[in-house]
């Protein structure tokens, strides 16, 4: 099955997240490096035309998934333009840097992650969701992870996402809990590789 990702950081964690349910293949497998359209004004929207696209033009059972970071003290910025926070072809540590600033001397810094995911199987759509509810920390903390992972603290935990293991991010992450509502509806339709 193919994800919809360039992002080697999020093929990594969804082939963890999958261990050896079904083999995933990203764009870059199939020879295709152009970045897909992301126009809509959802993460939903976002995560449908990225899958529909590749469905589309490929003809093979497909997912994709859209996140976005919102923050309660800057109205729920970025949102769904996360991945283009500081400008349209932002490093995470230009939106990092961007979000630390917008939130200088607000005590108001609780946050969410959402990730929606999209799969196209068999010419129907499927939505799965997470979310995890945190907070932003002063300054990164923590060398693993991506994206804003060094400066969100999950609620619960004493650690940013980027001072977790994988297997715990996994477990907990807006990410995780999307792509195992994908994980059990493949497994209760007969999907997967699993006897």
């Amino acid at each position: 099955m193919v994800f919809a990702t360039n992002n080697p950081h999020k093929l990594k964690e969804v082939r963890e997240l999958l261990h050896d349910l079904f083999e995933v293949v990203s764009l870059k497998d199939l020879n295709f490096r152009e970045d897909i359209p992301e126009t809509g004004e959802t993460l939903a929207e976002n995560a449908s035309q990225k899958s529909r696209y590749v469905y589309d033009r490929f003809g093979l059972d497909c997912f994709a998934d859209d996140t976005g970071l919102e923050v309660d003290a800057l109205d729920g910025a970025p949102g769904v333009y996360s991945a283009r926070y500081a400008s349209e072809k932002a490093t995470y540590d230009e939106n990092v840097t961007k979000l630390l600033r917008e939130l200088e001397g607000k005590q108001e810094r609780a946050a969410r992650f959402k990730t929606v995911v999209s799969l196209w199987l068999d010419g129907k759509e499927y939505l799965f969701d997470g979310k995890v509810e945190g907070r932003i920390l002063l300054q990164r903390t923590g060398g693993d992870g991506f994206g804003y992972d060094p400066v969100f603290q999950p609620d619960g935990f004493s650690k940013s996402f980027a001072e977790m293991s994988s297997e715990l991010k996994n477990r907990i992450s807006h990410r995780g809990i999307a792509m195992n509502k994908l994980i059990g509806f493949l497994k209760s339709n007969g999907f997967t590789n699993e006897d």
